[in-house]
């Protein structure tokens, strides 16, 4: 039996976390970077990529940074081969990558479905139809897909785009894992619920101001629905991919852990 600084030492492990550069994606890179893993942030914000980067390497921890589209294979595919050239391999892979814009149905046009679509479960699917290959030199590796609490529950109206998006991760998520399983891959899922992170705070403020007090009713109103009566933090989730990430979660695969401060008992 390993003691527990053991089942928790990432040490020698190679991980990329796609949207790494803020809110959710960083509260795992410190995380998985402080258990001793290299990392690498692929982000579409270069500027913030590289300033966490920075931040998180002052602490003597080993973080990159690469400006990648994870909706687009060939960025996809430039994003793998950067880390093992930098790194060596792959052996961990959170796709993290997501946004949520609102927007009623009858005000949502192709173009705003499509794009949901193609950041939250396309970028899903390109990754995990080519880390594998990677991860399979040595010996296995770890999937973490960051879905929500709306891929079991509707949160608030005007995220159907979201919602469906999120609902397919965690359909991809159980099928990748039955096939992935024999190559010692495991792969699971975090469905996180209300988390304080800045795509949160943008939603409440952009927008038209009517639109900008909806969002913040909505918030509000879904806050009140928490039994813990509050929002979580990235480091929340940070905590939860150490532990699918590490030896403590050896027995799980097609798996969703909740973490939403009780959200969904309401």
């Amino acid at each position: 039996m390993k003691p527990i600084n053991e089942l928790l030492n990432l040490t020698g492990k190679i991980a990329i976390v796609t949207g790494g550069a803020k809110g959710i994606g960083k509260g795992i890179v410190a995380r998985l970077a402080e258990a001793g893993a290299q990392v690498l942030i692929a982000d579409m914000d270069e500027a913030a990529s590289q300033e966490t980067a920075q931040e998180l390497n002052t602490k003597g921890y080993k973080v990159a940074a690469i400006k990648t589209d994870v909706s687009n294979e060939s960025e996809v595919q430039a994003m793998l081969e950067s880390c093992k050239q930098q790194f060596g391999g792959l052996d961990i892979l959170v796709n993290n990558a997501g946004i949520f814009p609102p927007k009623p149905l009858a005000q949502m046009d192709e173009a705003d479905f499509e794009k949901v679509m193609h950041v939250n479960l396309r970028s899903c699917f390109l990754t995990t139809k080519h880390a594998p290959e990677i991860m399979k030199e040595r010996g296995g590796g770890r999937i973490i897909n960051i879905t929500s609490i709306d891929a079991l529950h509707p949160s608030m109206i005007g995220l159907a785009h979201y919602d469906a998006s999120k609902h397919g991760m965690w359909g991809f998520t159980k099928n990748s894992a039955l096939e992935l399983s024999q190559h010692k891959i495991w792969v699971n899922a975090i469905a996180p619920g209300g988390i304080v992170t800045p795509g949160v705070q943008a939603m409440q403020g952009a927008g038209p101001q009517a639109d900008a007090d909806t969002a913040k009713k909505q918030v509000e109103a879904f806050m009140a629905k928490i039994p813990m009566h509050r929002m979580g933090e990235p480091d929340e989730i940070g905590t939860v991919a150490l532990f699918l990430a590490s030896d403590m979660s050896n027995y799980m695969t097609g798996s969703q852990i909740v973490v939403d401060g009780g959200a969904l008992l309401s």
